[in-house]
């Protein structure tokens, strides 16, 4: 049975129940009650209240993301362009992935490893591949040169 969110309490009780789940950022939490026939004006102040309330946080929410997006072997760059899709602004996705603690040259020396078993390239083709799929990974293309000719410190 679909729930009815014709008020302000069955708003933000669905709200809170996303928030339960994981970190949301306000537009994709937007987005989502949207979806679930919330009208915008109930959407905007449940969503008010619960930033107020310190339960919406769009800095914990980047935080959290990046966090999970490294684990899963992503770099900076597809981060930035996924959080940007999610319509965050640019300056606070910079923001937190400078403040970020994830050290993007260890982590892409870590994705190499498992993808390729720590094989350096033998042939140009053999480079391109491995530079591509780095590349799509999100991986600054100066760390990838370094890592492919075998520069980066071990």
């Amino acid at each position: 049975m679909a729930i009815v969110l014709d008020t302000p309490v069955a708003v933000r009780r669905v709200a809170m129940d996303l928030l339960a789940r994981r970190e949301h950022g306000r537009a994709e939490l937007t987005r989502k009650l949207r979806q679930r026939g919330a009208p915008p004006e109930l959407i905007d102040s449940a969503l008010d209240r619960l930033t107020e309330e310190g339960l919406l946080n769009e800095a914990r929410y980047l935080e959290s993301y990046i966090a999970s997006r490294a684990r899963a072997g992503c770099g900076p760059a597809r981060i930035r362009e996924e959080l940007n899709q999610r319509g965050l602004p640019r300056a606070e996705v910079e923001q937190a992935l400078s403040q970020c603690e994830v050290d993007w040259t260890e982590q892409l020396r870590e994705v190499w490893r498992r993808k390729f078993a720590g094989q350096l390239p033998q042939d140009a083709k053999e480079r391109a591949r491995q530079g591509r799929f780095l590349a799509y990974r999100g991986y600054p293309l100066e760390q990838i040169g370094r890592l492919l000719r075998n520069a980066l410190d071990d």
